[in-house]
């Protein structure tokens, strides 16, 4: 079993940056496709950003440029910094772990909220 704790949410100004970041505990997150998907109010679920275990990345069209994933295998933790935030960003974020064997796992997710 798999726990994912999001954090770093909050309100930001457009222009503005943040990072979020997911501690995973449990599992071996080492092998894991760890990814962010995010859902804006009234709209489907996407995915934003995605790191596979040997560092390979992908990213949503919009946020090429201004979304870099990256994680820390001795801290468990994924990371998503955003750059340049507009107001389409907001959404509450979600983190995902995808296991091999493809059982995955989701945190609770974190609002961010960017304000002009």
């Amino acid at each position: 079993q798999v726990q994912l704790v999001e954090s770093g949410g909050g309100l930001v100004q457009v222009g503005g940056s943040l990072r979020l970041s997911c501690a995973a505990s449990g599992g071996i997150f080492s092998i894991n496709t760890m990814r962010w998907l995010r859902q804006a109010p009234g709209k489907q679920q996407e995915l934003v950003a995605s790191i596979t275990s040997r560092g390979n990345t992908n990213y949503k069209d919009s946020v090429q440029g201004r979304a870099t994933i990256s994680r820390d295998n001795a801290k468990n933790t994924v990371y998503l910094q955003m750059t340049s935030l507009k107001p389409e960003d907001t959404a509450v974020y979600y983190c995902n772990a995808l296991q091999p064997n493809g059982i995955d796992y989701w945190g609770k997710g974190t609002l961010v909220t960017v304000s002009s």
